[in-house]
C-alpha cells in the first residue's frame, strides 16, 4: 500500500467512531422491542437485553474512557477524538435513548401488557388487599434479610456494590436543630425484583406485580421504629468491571483471576442512575461520598436497572412468546452408526439454533466412550454453569482417556463459571492450561484423536460460538465437524503452541491470530483487487459482529476504489463508513437484530472463478486480530460452500424484516419491502429451510432452494 493512499485513508472523517457505533446498536436492539411483529413478551425481553448491555457497555468502555483521562493518555480514536470528547458525545447520545426506552415502557407496553391482564403496578397503585398482602410478604421475606447502614460521624458511608440497587432514606430528627438523618438501604439482589401480588377475582387469568424497592420504600417504619420516615430515594451504581490483567507479575494465573474477580466490586465508580425526585442534597452526599462528579450522573424518570424485566419471562403466556421449534438433527449424523463414520463420509455443517447443538455434545461423549479414542483436547472460552460439554471431558477421564483442554479464565463475565470448571477438570485428572501470557484464547475447537485400522485419524470440531449449550439455543452459529488430515495436523499444531513451547509461525490451511490471520484477511483482500483490475467481478462478502481495525478498513476501502463489489454484514460495531464518494462507494453495510442473535463469522473472498470461504471466532478488531488466539477455518467442500452461499448468505443479503442499513452518516435505517415486494424474515426462513443435507450421490445439497428474494 503506497504510503500517501494510506494517509488519506486514514482520515478521521473516514471512521466512524466506535462508542457512537455501539449505541447505535443497542437503539436497534430497542427497535426490536418496538416491533410489532415479536410476541408481546418478547418485546419485554429486548427492553432487558438493552438494558443489560448498556450495564456492561457503561462498566467496560465507558471505564475504559475514563482510565484514558484519569491517566492523561494523549491517544485519540481512529475518528479524531480525545477520550474527553469521546466520553462527551455518549453521555449526549445516550442520555435521551435511556429516557425513550423508559417512556415507551410506560406508554405502550404497560397498557399492552394490563390488556394481556399482565399487570405492573407502582406501589401507589395497589388496593387495601394488596398492600395488606405485600405487608405480610415484607414482614416475612424481605424484611429478615435488610440490613440499614446509617451514615453519620460514628458509621462511615458504607461501601455501594456494582450493580447494585439502594434505597438513600432520610429520617426526619427529633431535635430541630440538628441535621437530618441518613442512611442506605440495599434492595436484596436475591429476592425477585418484581414480586406477585393477589389479583381480583373478576380477573381470574390475570397476574400482577410491583416492584421490589417500593415494597421497601412503604414498610421503612419496620426499619426505622421510633423515627418518622421523611422521604426514600432509588439510586443505582455501577462500577468499572474490566479486569487489569498483570499476567506477566502473576506467580499463578488462576489465583491472580480469582482475585480480580473479588475485587470487581470495588472498581471506580463510573455511574450514578437516580430518578428525578431526588433532590440536590441528597444527589450530591452520594456524588461526594461516591468521589465522582455531575458528568457520571444519569437521571432517569422510570425504574432503574431494568434488566430485570427478564423475569416477565416466567409467565406462563405461549401465546404472547415466539413459537417454540425443535432443531434440526442432519439425516447423516441420524443415520450414521456413530458420529465419527458420518464426519468420514462427509465434512458436516451445522447451523445453530436451527440445528441441533447436541451432535456436539454427542460428539465428545461418544470420544468418551469409543474404546479406539486416545485423546481429546479442546478449548472452552464460554461454557456457563450447566455445561454438558464439561461433563462428557470429565467422563472421558474417568474412562482412561488423556484429555488437554485450555480454559480460557479471561472470559468477561463469565470468570467465575471458567474458574469452577478448571479447578474440576484439574481435579479430575485434565490437563489444564490458562491460556497464554498476554493472548486471550477466543479459539472453538476441538479435536479427538481415534485409533483405527489405517493408523490415527483426527476428528476435528471447528465453530464461530462456543461450547455452551444454553447460548446455542439463542445464538445463531455455523460449525463444522472434518477429518481432513491437513486441517488435523493444523490443529495438532495449535493445540501444541497453547499447551507447551511453540513458535508455529505457519499453518497450512487455518488462519491463525496472532500469526497469521490478519495477513490472510488482507492478502485475499488485495488479491481481489487484482481479480477486479484484471477481470472485473472482485467480490467480498464478509459477516461479523464487529468491524473496527483501522488496517482492514482501509483495505475494505481501497478495495471499493477499485470498484470491488463488498457486502458487510455487521450485527453490531461498524467504524467503516459506507457510501462515502471516491472511498467506499461499492460498499454496502448491514445489520441484523432478531430472535437469535447473530453470531457467526463468515468471510467470502470472489477469487475469481474460485471463491473461497472461511469461518470461525474472529471478527475485525485490533483486540482479536492482535491480542487473541482466533481461528478461521476454509470451507473446502464444494456443497457447503455452496450451500452457505445459496442458502445462508443469500437469504441474509435479502433480509428485509430484520435488517437495518448504515449509512455514511453513521446512523442506520430498517431495510423494508420496497413497493411490490414481499416481506422476508431470513430467521424464519432458516426455521423452515435446512442450510446443509449431504447427499451421498452427488456431493450436492439437497433439496431444491427455495424462491428467495433478491438482496435489494
Amino acid at each position: 500500500m503506497s504510503g500517501s493512499a494510506n494517509s488519506s485513508l486514514e482520515s478521521p472523517d473516514l471512521y466512524i467512531n466506535r462508542e457512537l457505533s455501539w449505541i447505535e446498536f443497542n437503539r436497534r436492539v430497542f427497535a426490536e422491542a418496538k416491533d410489532e411483529r415479536h410476541p408481546l413478551l418478547e418485546r419485554v425481553k429486548f427492553i432487558s437485553i438493552f438494558e443489560t448491555n448498556l450495564d456492561e457497555f457503561i462498566m467496560i468502555r465507558l471505564a475504559g474512557l475514563k482510565d484514558q483521562i484519569d491517566s492523561r493518555t494523549a491517544r485519540r480514536s481512529p475518528d479524531g477524538r480525545t477520550a474527553e470528547q469521546q466520553l462527551a458525545a455518549v453521555r449526549q447520545r445516550l442520555a435521551p435513548l435511556v429516557q425513550e426506552v423508559r417512556r415507551y415502557w410506560r406508554q405502550v407496553l404497560l397498557p399492552l401488557l394490563a390488556q394481556e391482564h399482565i399487570h405492573v403496578l407502582d406501589y401507589e397503585q395497589l388496593n387495601a388487599k394488596q398492600r395488606h398482602a405485600m405487608r405480610l410478604y415484607f414482614e416475612n421475606e424481605i424484611f429478615p434479610v435488610l440490613t440499614p447502614l446509617a451514615v453519620d460521624k460514628g458509621h462511615p458511608f458504607p461501601h455501594i456494590s456494582n450493580r447494585s440497587l439502594n434505597l438513600a432514606v432520610v429520617i426526619a430528627s427529633s431535635n430541630p436543630d440538628q441535621e437530618d438523618l441518613f442512611a442506605r438501604i440495599k434492595v436484596p439482589p436475591a429476592l425477585p425484583r418484581l414480586l406477585p401480588v393477589p389479583v381480583s377475582s373478576d380477573e381470574p387469568q390475570a397476574v400482577a406485580f410491583v416492584w421490589l424497592e417500593q415494597v421497601i420504600a412503604a414498610n421503612l417504619q419496620m426499619l426505622f421504629p421510633g423515627f418518622e420516615i421523611w422521604e426514600s430515594y432509588p439510586f443505582r451504581v455501577l462500577r468499572d468491571a474490566d479486569i487489569e490483567l498483570q499476567e506477566d507479575e502473576a506467580a499463578d494465573l488462576l489465583e491472580y483471576i480469582e482475585q480480580e474477580v473479588r475485587e470487581r466490586r470495588f472498581g471506580a465508580v463510573v455511574d450514578l442512575t437516580v430518578n428525578p425526585s431526588m433532590p440536590l442534597r441528597i444527589r450530591s452526599l452520594l456524588l461526594e461520598n461516591l468521589e465522582i462528579t455531575e458528568s457520571d450522573l444519569t437521571i432517569i424518570d422510570g425504574p432503574l436497572g431494568m434488566g430485570d424485566v427478564m423475569e416477565l419471562q416466567s409467565i406462563t403466556r405461549p401465546d404472547l412468546k415466539d413459537p417454540p421449534f425443535t432443531p434440526r438433527v442432519p439425516p447423516i449424523i441420524r443415520n450414521s452408526e456413530n458420529i465419527f463414520d458420518a464426519i468420514q463420509k462427509h465434512d458436516i455443517l451445522l447451523h445453530q439454533p436451527y440445528d441441533s447443538f447436541n451432535p456436539v455434545v454427542d460428539f465428545i461423549r461418544a470420544a468418551a466412550e469409543d474404546d479406539q479414542v486416545l485423546a481429546i483436547k479442546q478449548t472452552l472460552y464460554r461454557v456457563g454453569s450447566n455445561a454438558p460439554i464439561v461433563n462428557a471431558l470429565l467422563h472421558a477421564v474417568e474412562n482412561g482417556k488423556q484429555v488437554a483442554v485450555l480454559v480460557e479464565l479471561k472470559a468477561r463475565f463469565d470468570e467465575e463459571n471458567n474458574i469452577g470448571w478448571a479447578r474440576e477438570l484439574e481435579r479430575a485428572g485434565v490437563h489444564v492450561v490458562y491460556g497464554l501470557v498476554g493472548l486471550k484464547t477466543h479459539a472453538k475447537v476441538a479435536m479427538v484423536v481415534r485409533k483405527e485400522e489405517d493408523g490415527l485419524v483426527r476428528y476435528l470440531h471447528l465453530g464461530t460460538g462456543n461450547y455452551n449449550a444454553s447460548t446455542a439455543k439463542i445464538y445463531e452459529d455455523l460449525c463444522m465437524f472434518t477429518s481432513r488430515h491437513d486441517i488435523g495436523m493444523d490443529v495438532t499444531s495449535l493445540f501444541n503452541s497453547l499447551t507447551g513451547y511453540s513458535r508455529q509461525g505457519a499453518y497450512r490451511k487455518l488462519l491463525v491470530a496472532p500469526v497469521s490471520l490478519r495477513q490472510g484477511i488482507t492478502e485475499r483482500i488485495e488479491r481481489e483487487i487484482e481479480i477486479h483490475k484484471a477481470n472485473g467481478n472482485g467480490r467480498l462478502i464478509f459477516k461479523m459482529n464487529a468491524l473496527v481495525d483501522p488496517e482492514v478498513i482501509s483495505y475494505l476501502y481501497r478495495a471499493s476504489q477499485a470498484g470491488v463489489s463488498i457486502d458487510l454484514i455487521i450485527r453490531g460495531v461498524c467504524s467503516l463508513r459506507p457510501g462515502v464518494p471516491g472511498v467506499s462507494e461499492t460498499i454496502k453495510v448491514r445489520s441484523l437484530v432478531g430472535r437469535f442473535l447473530e453470531h457467526s463469522r463468515v468471510y467470502y473472498f470472489g477469487n475469481g472463478d474460485k471463491p473461497e470461504m472461511y469461518l470461525g471466532s474472529a471478527d475485525m478488531m485490533q483486540r482479536n486480530l492482535n491480542n487473541r488466539v482466533e481461528v478461521l477455518f476454509p470451507i473446502q467442500s464444494y456443497s457447503m460452500k455452496k450451500a452457505l452461499m445459496e442458502r445462508m448468505i443469500t437469504p441474509v443479503l435479502a433480509d428485509n424484516a430484520n435488517a437495518h442499513e448504515l449509512l455514511p452518516d453513521g446512523s442506520y435505517r430498517e431495510i423494508r419491502p420496497k413497493d411490490g415486494e414481499e416481506l422476508f424474515d431470513s430467521q424464519q426462513w432458516f426455521l423452515e429451510h435446512p442450510l446443509f443435507e449431504f447427499n451421498e450421490d452427488s456431493d450436492q445439497t439437497n433439496p431444491t432452494i427455495s424462491a428467495i428474494p433478491s438482496s435489494s
